[in-house]
């Protein structure tokens, strides 16, 4: 428990009350006792972090009346109540009008500490929820805000702080999904362009018949079907920035036509001989490594020099874990205004920490995914392939078993434990907590396998 966290019990039975206390404290919870409804409903708020522990029966407020008082300062306020006199009808009155458990006397003493200990990790989870929606508030002012509080997030911000202004054409490389967009609309935010058009263009979005025409623009009767002038999307962009996503796809021969762009700030129309001037920033992105692309002579190695003046490479998101829950309530509060739902889910701490544990191949567009199917009370989806892998790897190992128990056994521990090193790319500490054991026998087993963790990096 933190500092704040406290357990409010309310009982007009002294004997009971400091009984339950008692037992409460023995546990290390701090607890505040009340023989009076009203005084316990006096202390509690909004951001009060606790749970409230109540008898039902009691003298001027019972505890139901009380339950239905603290629902309305916050419904989300866990609310255990306790009886002597209960009945079923009673019981399933409470649980419906909010209460989060119901126990009749005499109850358990390993019962009643177990429904505090559920509710004080609901109740934590709440207002962890809430503070960071509130960051998320304040972060939101500034548009498209960069959300993350990992090393790897700060330092980008960091490098984004430093190069918005320079002026200089700048390569973003990272994995689909990573948000190459957002870093381009934060560089452009940044700089002094910013009251200027931001134009942004998928390179693998378009039609190469159009292509040309699209970025350069054309003349009226350059082509069949050019009846008017068309202004392209450099030109549009004039004194603003140009945005080239998935630059890996732009065809060879429009590459030449860029760079003389980039080097010469000046485009020519389709069907024109005239050069028009003009002051734009080019932010190209690309998933794929251009330098090698360039050797084999996919992109034009002259056109790669010019676009990597500054490279920013971003992090994929299973190596920022610590900013999934962050990410989550985020993109949870877009889906719920996108949906028109009111009160956002809260999500169990359980399906949090899963979420941290995959490998995010899609990155935050396949996070966003997850969240939209959670907010809509869609089947969740698990991280199914390793254990799929598994299994599948299990059964081949019994479908050719070598002789002996012992060995079958050592064939499938070596499945699982080499299965588990290659889903955390030989990561030692993921994978003894994974599996459920000690570093120091983690060790053990992979000597007495011969399983070598650099063979898994």
């Amino acid at each position: 428990m933190t500092s704040e966290e406290k357990i409010f019990l309310v009982d007009d039975e002294k004997v009971v009350r400091l009984s339950l206390k008692r037992e409460l404290q023995n546990k290390n919870y701090a607890v505040e006792d009340f023989e009076s409804a009203k005084d316990a409903l006096a202390l509690i708020s909004e951001d009060w972090p606790g749970v409230l522990v109540s008898d039902v029966m009691m003298p001027k407020m019972n505890g139901l009346t009380l339950m239905e008082k603290v629902k309305e300062v916050d419904p989300e306020i866990p609310v255990i109540l306790i009886t002597g006199q209960g009945n079923i009808p009673m019981a399933v009155q409470a649980i419906q009008n909010g209460a989060y458990d119901f126990l009749e006397k005499p109850f358990a003493t390993e019962a009643f500490i177990d429904a505090v200990k559920r509710a004080m990790e609901k109740r934590r989870l709440v207002m962890e929820v809430r503070r960071l929606q509130s960051k998320i508030l304040l972060q939101s002012e500034t548009q498209n805000t960069l959300i993350g509080k990992a090393p790897s997030i700060e330092r980008l911000r960091q490098v984004i702080a430093n190069v918005a202004d320079a002026d200089a054409d700048i390569l973003i490389l990272g994995e689909t999904g990573t948000g190459k967009d957002l870093v381009a609309q934060n560089i452009h935010q940044g700089s002094k362009r910013r009251n200027h058009n931001f134009i942004a263009i998928n390179c693998g979005a378009m039609p190469e018949n159009i292509i040309e025409s699209e970025l350069f623009g054309h003349e009226a009767g350059a082509f069949t079907g050019a009846d008017r002038k068309r202004i392209g999307k450099f030109e549009y962009a004039n004194k603003g920035t140009v945005f080239l996503d998935e630059i890996e796809s732009m065809p060879l021969h429009l590459q030449v036509k860029l760079l003389r762009v980039i080097q010469e700030k000046v485009v020519e129309r389709v069907g024109s001989n005239e050069t028009i001037p003009l002051d734009i920033r080019i932010i190209a992105a690309t998933k794929t490594d251009l330098k090698l692309a360039s050797e084999k002579n996919l992109f034009r190695e002259d056109l790669y020099y010019r676009l990597n003046v500054v490279q920013i490479v971003l992090p994929p998101l299973r190596e920022r874990a610590e900013d999934i829950p962050l990410l989550f309530q985020h993109l949870v509060t877009d889906a719920c205004s996108r949906y028109h739902q009111k009160t956002p889910p809260v999500p169990s701490a359980e399906y949090i920490q899963e979420l941290q544990t995959r490998r995010w191949e899609g990155n935050i567009r396949e996070l966003k995914n997850e969240v939209d199917k959670f907010v809509l009370g869609l089947p969740q989806t698990t991280d199914s392939g390793a254990s799929n892998d598994i299994q599948i790897s299990i059964q081949q190992t019994l479908k050719n078993p070598p002789t002996g128990l012992n060995n079958q056994l050592a064939a499938i521990e070596r499945s699982l434990i080499a299965q588990e090193l290659t889903r955390n790319r030989g990561d030692i500490k993921k994978t003894y907590t994974n599996l459920g054991l000690s570093r120091q026998t983690l060790y053990n087993r992979l000597n007495a396998l011969e399983l070598k963790r650099k063979d898994f990096i």
